[in-house]
């Protein structure tokens, strides 16, 4: 007979997922954000740090990302043709929404 199965095996494969953070560049699709994750490289000869980026297709169930958000996203199974990643938290709203703030601040103090 099997040992009966861990319940927290499962939970430790998921924490092993691939996370990244990155910036939301486009929101026009539904429940489905385009995120771009930059990182720096050295040159292969030269050594000057160059920058690099990764645009990722994300999943976000509720659509609460905006495009311009800071976002943790975390890799999953396919979800569709394109999607491989899912949208974790978002980890600081973008400038569109602190616009917004700024303009409902001036309403209230005039």
């Amino acid at each position: 007979m099997s040992p009966a199965p861990d319940p927290k095996a499962a939970i430790r494969s998921r924490s092993r997922r691939k996370t990244e953070i990155g910036i939301v560049a486009s929101d026009k699709m539904n429940k489905t954000r385009r995120v771009v994750v930059e990182r720096l490289v050295p040159h292969p000869k030269y050594g000057k740090m160059l920058r690099r980026r990764t645009v990722c297709h994300a999943h976000d169930e509720a659509n609460a990302s905006q495009s311009g958000d800071l976002v943790e996203i975390m890799e999953t199974r396919p979800l569709s043709k394109l999607k491989r990643w899912r949208i974790v938290r978002i980890v600081r709203p973008g400038a569109q929404q602190a616009l917004a703030g700024e303009d409902q601040a001036a309403q209230t103090s005039t």
